[in-house]
């Protein structure tokens, strides 16, 4: 298995041998880059992890709710068909 360590080490010595205009060029467009991504996801229309965690909680309360409810009614169904045999 590759040792990530030494990978970074490695990358380390390439980036450090590099000519000081490469370097400014290879910094100019990891920045440009970075933007061009950041702009792109703002514009689209994503939530975030704790959003997504608070929704999915508020989700599970309401099938839970939900359920409870389908129970109620069910069984106000089963006391009225009841009373209806009953008259």
């Amino acid at each position: 298995m590759i040792n990530p360590a030494k990978l970074e080490e490695i990358a380390k010595q390439i980036t450090d041998n590099m000519p000081q205009g490469v370097k400014n060029l290879a910094d100019t467009i990891e920045g440009k880059t970075k933007q061009a991504i950041q702009n792109k996801l703002a514009e689209m229309d994503f939530v975030s992890r704790d959003e997504f965690d608070i929704q999915s909680q508020v989700l599970i309360r309401t099938r839970e709710k939900l359920t409870e409810l389908e129970e109620k009614v069910a069984l106000l169904e089963q006391q009225l068909a009841s009373k209806q045999d009953e008259q």
